[in-house]
C-alpha cells in the first residue's frame, strides 16, 4: 500500500464514521510524518473549529509531537476543546514506506453529559416508599405501647367493652402512640373494630364527642 492508497483508505473510513455517528463525531486524517501533524482531511470540523491544513490538536494546542506520540495509537482519551466541549478522542496510525498517517476520531459528548445530570436529578430520591411508610422499629414500639396500656386496664383486648376501648385509646393517645405510622390500622386490628371507630374514639378522647354507652 503506497501513501495515496493509505490516505484514500483512511479518508474513506473517516467519512464513514462521521456519517455513522453524526455531527457530534469529528473525524480527520493527520500527516504524522510532519512534526506539526497537519490535517489532510476532516469531517464535522465544527466540533473543534479546525479545517484542512490546521496544525492544532483537539485541545487547541499547536506543539510538535514527540516521537512516541507521533507513532503510537492513543485510544479513548479525555480532552476538552478551547470552547469547553468534552471530547472522547482516539488516534490510529497507519505507517508504511515513506508515510505516517493517522485517523483521528473525536466524539463530543458534552450534550450527553448535561443529559446525564438532568437524568440523575430526575431519578434522585430520598428513600424508598416502603421505608417511608413503615419505618423499622415503629411496629414494635407501637405494639409495646399497646401492651402497656392494655396491662394498665387489666383485661385482654378481646374482653374490652366500649368504655374500656375508649379508655385504651385515650391512654395510647397520651403516650403519643398515634404519632407512629399506620398506628390507627394497628389499633383497629388489635381491638377488632374499624378504623372509623378508632378515629371516633380519638375525637371522644379529645372531648369532641361523648362515649357511647355499652
Amino acid at each position: 500500500m503506497d501513501r495515496d492508497q493509505a490516505f484514500e483508505f483512511l479518508d474513506r473510513t473517516a467519512r464513514g464514521l462521521a456519517e455513522t455517528f453524526g455531527p457530534a463525531c469529528e473525524t480527520l486524517v493527520h500527516d504524522m510524518g510532519v512534526p506539526t501533524h497537519p490535517i489532510l482531511s476532516i469531517y464535522n470540523g465544527h466540533v473543534s473549529g479546525r479545517e484542512v491544513g490546521s496544525t492544532m490538536d483537539i485541545m487547541g494546542v499547536g506543539l510538535e509531537l514527540g516521537e512516541e506520540a507521533a507513532t503510537s495509537d492513543q485510544v479513548n482519551l479525555a480532552a476538552t476543546t478551547p470552547d469547553g466541549r468534552q471530547i472522547k478522542s482516539s488516534t490510529f496510525h497507519l505507517i508504511g514506506k515513506g508515510y505516517n498517517l493517522a485517523l483521528g476520531v473525536n466524539f463530543d459528548y458534552t450534550g450527553l453529559s448535561f443529559a446525564q445530570r438532568i437524568l440523575s436529578d430526575l431519578m434522585s430520591v430520598e428513600s424508598d416508599l416502603r421505608s417511608a411508610l413503615w419505618q423499622p422499629g415503629d411496629s414494635k414500639q407501637l405494639a409495646d405501647l399497646f401492651e402497656q396500656c392494655l396491662t394498665a386496664l387489666g383485661r385482654p383486648a378481646d374482653a374490652l367493652n366500649k368504655d374500656d376501648r375508649l379508655r385504651l385509646v385515650a391512654l395510647l393517645k397520651q403516650r403519643d402512640a398515634f404519632s407512629y405510622r399506620r398506628s390507627v390500622p394497628y389499633v383497629a386490628e388489635r381491638l377488632g373494630v374499624s378504623r372509623y371507630t378508632v378515629y371516633k374514639y380519638l375525637k371522644e378522647a379529645d372531648g369532641e364527642g361523648e362515649p357511647d354507652r355499652p
